[in-house]
């Protein structure tokens, strides 16, 4: 296989799984583990990938952040099991503030039926979900709704936000990584997730093993902020290890 094949395949397979080794490329490709390091140095050269500890993660242009549709089917069981381990985070009745995120939506699913929470959510999906809930006493903040995310966003949203102080948010991420904390793609969502970081008393933080080591566009707040973050068990012990380091504690589903 010639280096602009091979390449392309690890850039195919980066894009899909959302991170690629070095260990299971030299495998794959039956090259060497050099021969693996110097494609990923190449493709990190073309602004394509970001090397990391390991191997490697896809970059996110600008423009093109995925849509609910596409991610959803994204790390599906991941998600499913971070959603169900989020639940032991639930405070007994109370309130909470769901960001907007297929996953977050399905903890929205998932939330007990027997026991009465006040609910804030800028997700017009996740407000879907909890609307007819008898036990839930459902706020759902206006604002302009992003076509992509489904979510309403602006100064309208944050001053609501601003009224409020919620016992745990959970919160959505596209990027999560040491240096920059959380990160999402668009500057108005970004302005939204703080303003729902300073209005909780404690930030937990859903996000698969995809979103470690990413650093999108808009930052959102240090990972000093954030109390707990939940992945899964896919992500890289070290990486991991890093973002305790930094103040979270990890909870790996």
């Amino acid at each position: 296989m010639y280096a602009p094949e091979r390449h392309q395949q690890i850039l195919e397979t980066a894009r899909t799984n959302g991170r690629v080794e070095v260990a299971g490329l030299a495998r794959d490709l039956a090259v060497t583990p050099e021969t693996v390091r110097r494609d990923l140095t190449a493709l990190e050269r073309r602004g394509v990938i970001r090397r990391v500890h390991g191997g490697a993660i896809p970059v996110e242009r600008l423009g093109s952040e995925p849509g609910i549709a596409d991610r959803e089917g994204r790390a599906s069981s991941q998600k499913d099991r971070i959603a169900r381990a989020a639940l032991d985070e639930l405070p007994d009745g109370g309130s909470i503030i769901l960001d907007a995120g297929t996953t977050t939506v399905r903890l929205a699913e998932l939330l007990p039926l027997d026991r009465e929470l006040t609910v804030v959510t800028h997700s017009i999906p996740v407000a879907h979900v909890l609307s007819s809930r008898p036990n839930i006493s459902l706020h759902l903040l206006g604002g302009v709704v992003r076509p992509r995310t489904l979510a309403a966003v602006g100064e309208w949203t944050k001053a609501q936000i601003a009224e409020l102080f919620v016992d745990v948010a959970f919160m959505g991420t596209n990027g999560i990584s040491v240096e920059r904390g959380l990160t999402t793609a668009d500057v108005a969502e970004a302005s939204v997730k703080r303003a729902i970081v300073a209005a909780s008393r404690r930030v937990v933080v859903l996000a698969d093993h995809t979103k470690f080591g990413r650093e999108e566009f808009a930052m959102v707040a240090p990972l000093s902020l954030v109390d707990t973050v939940i992945t899964d068990l896919e992500l890289d012990v070290e990486l991991a290890e890093d973002v305790e380091n930094a103040g979270p504690r990890m909870v790996i589903v």
